[in-house]
């Protein structure tokens, strides 16, 4: 089969485009999957680059997220049959091998299915940062409607997810965004107010339009700005954070547990499958709904693959924030 695949970590200009041996018939409960469309994430660059070290097989194949049709189930899989079409995350990481290729075998406990009405590309995007939203914004965040959230970043990857299930909640949603072609596309994605930062004070925008705060402030920036949430956090606010591997930020003590407010970090590959099948839930309802819509930039060929690692890099560690929007990769 062809895939996308390193043998050791490494700059983008590892990843190799070629054939390996095909996957062999599943077993137990694993299903195997022919993949109609794989996302890119910040994680796959950081788990291909060496950055985050985890067991890995040799070759490994990038990637996390995926959807398509399965082909073939154990003879323990009870959740799906061939024919079901099929999406999920938490493919390349922690020893398992990643989905930019044509097949893939995953245990069923990683895999949902997929709503009609919903495309493999949109399937994908919405994988990996759908459940983060998810996990961040309903498991942690509890954000309930009428409520005010703020999503720092509304139009990367994971903040154009948490505005779009902020907004299917029934929350006021008030998003940042750099530039006039980015807060367009906050505004198309469902933010009610969008602050555009190169060209207006965050802090005093928001204290214009939720002057009692903001119920949930989500950060998405590698370098958090506690001082600047604190002071917009509503009392018993909740800041959510989802970046930042290396950061060492000052944290103002004193006015955070004043307010009675609350700080949630996690790592989404990391969080339990019943967790994550409550996200995928949702997902499926609000996407079959149209009240959740995937955000993508680009999609390319599988052949592509060192391509869109490196423009992911240079978006998101690089700090152009070039994308606008999630990298969708068609074997």
């Amino acid at each position: 089969m062809k895939a996308a695949y390193i043998e050791d970590t490494g700059p983008a200009s590892n990843l190799r485009y070629g054939d390996l041996p095909d996957l062999p018939p599943p077993s137990g409960r694993q299903v195997l999957v022919k993949v109609g469309a794989a996302a890119l994430n910040p994680v796959d660059t950081f788990v291909r680059s060496g950055a985050i070290e985890m067991p890995l097989p040799k070759p490994f194949i990038v990637g996390c997220d995926l959807a398509g049709e399965v082909v073939a189930a154990g003879p323990e899989a009870v959740r799906f049959k061939p024919g079901d079409r099929v999406w999920g995350s938490n493919q390349g990481l922690l020893g398992r091998q990643g989905t930019f290729a044509e097949f893939v075998c995953s245990d069923e406990d990683w895999l949902y299915p997929t709503p009609d009405d919903v495309s493999d590309a949109d399937a994908a995007a919405m994988a990996l940062v759908g459940i983060t939203a998810h996990l961040g914004v309903v498991q942690r965040g509890r954000l309930a409607p009428g409520e005010t959230a703020l999503v720092i970043g509304g139009t990367g990857g994971v903040g154009s997810a948490v505005v779009g299930m902020a907004k299917a909640i029934g929350a006021r949603v008030i998003a940042t965004a750099g530039g006039a072609e980015k807060a367009a596309l906050a505004r198309r994605l469902g933010a009610d107010e969008v602050i555009d930062y190169t060209a207006e004070d965050i802090a005093a925008r928001v204290k214009e339009l939720a002057p009692h705060g903001v119920d949930l402030f989500w950060e998405t920036r590698l370098q958090p700005d506690f001082d600047l949430a604190v002071d917009l956090l509503a009392r018993r606010g909740r800041m959510i954070l989802m970046a930042g591997r290396k950061a060492r930020a000052e944290f103002p003590v004193g006015p955070f547990y004043v307010k009675g407010a609350e700080l949630h970090g996690f790592v989404m590959f990391l969080e339990p499958a019943d967790a994550q099948r409550a996200a995928a839930g949702d997902i499926n309802r609000w996407m079959a709904e149209g009240k959740l819509r995937a955000n993508i930039d680009r999609t390319l060929p599988l052949a592509a693959a060192a391509e869109a690692h490196r423009l992911q890099e240079e978006s998101t560690a690089g700090g152009k924030n070039a994308l606008h929007g999630k990298i969708v990769v068609v074997p």
